[in-house]
């Protein structure tokens, strides 16, 4: 009897600005859109995802009183939008077969041997029984997501935990592009880099997303950390229908950030 082929395992990590497209509101036909694409890739490849997004939908439903850049205000943003967040994956996963996780992380998590190999494990059984975890940082009661990198350190971390084949950040660009090509509104990606100098000179003036708290600075950070531990990491417009498939197959441009 002919042993299965082993999947490759990818880590996608999703900011606040692709599910919402970049709008006031989480959209339902992104996450079905991404859900697609899992469908269609799962025979060769098993997923673990990273969403943020949580105080984005919170806020179509409720109106704190306080001032939204309370650090205590969005974190109970956070709670109200977490639930309403995974209901929308499931329903729309669901729908397509997929099965659908919700995993609460902290950064002590990381820092600890044997919560680092709880997290091993359990995402090890989510996976291995068809499983799709998301995982999102436990707003909550940490305040390192909120503040700094929209997830982006979270998921370059699980991503070395998990020692995936390959960490792919969607984003509202086509990966990072040369300074140059922006100021003359003609964009151009830089395609393939191994020296991750030559994308921080890149990107020294950027400024931050609307609705994430990170930007490209984050993701080159979260990608030195997947990096030194040997993954290699694609930083890819996420707001393109089928952007995954379109990478995979080499359809469309995008950071290629060798190991």
């Amino acid at each position: 009897m002919e042993t299965p082929k082993k999947k490759k395992r990818i880590l996608l990590k999703l900011g606040s600005n692709t599910l919402t497209r970049e709008t006031d509101q989480i959209s339902r036909g992104k996450i079905e859109d991404i859900a697609r694409q899992i469908a269609a890739l799962k025979d060769e490849y098993e997923f673990v995802l990273i969403s943020s997004g949580a105080v984005a939908v919170a806020k179509q439903f409720v109106n704190l009183e306080k001032s939204g850049e309370n650090i205590d205000v969005k974190q109970a943003l956070a709670s109200i939008g977490q639930p309403h967040l995974m209901r929308i994956f499931q329903e729309s996963f669901r729908e397509l077969g997929l099965l659908t996780s919700q995993c609460l992380l902290s950064p002590n998590d990381f820092s600890r041997e044997d919560a680092r190999q709880n997290i091993i494990n359990t995402v090890n059984v989510l996976v291995e029984n068809d499983y799709i975890p998301i995982i999102n940082e436990n707003d909550t009661a940490s305040i390192d997501a909120i503040q700094f990198g929209d997830n982006d350190n979270l998921a370059a971390q699980t991503a070395a935990l998990l020692n995936v084949d390959l960490f792919i950040i969607a984003t509202n660009t086509h990966g990072v592009y040369k300074k140059g090509s922006i100021t003359a509104e003609t964009p151009e990606t830089i395609r393939q880099v191994n020296d991750l100098s030559i994308l921080e000179r890149e990107i020294e003036t950027e400024t931050k997303s609307a609705h994430g708290t990170g930007g490209m600075k984050s993701k080159v950070s979260a990608a030195a950390i997947t990096q030194k531990a040997k993954i290699e990491t694609w930083i890819v417009n996420g707001l393109d229908e089928n952007f995954m498939l379109d990478a995979i197959n080499d359809k469309v441009h995008f950071t290629k950030i060798d190991h």
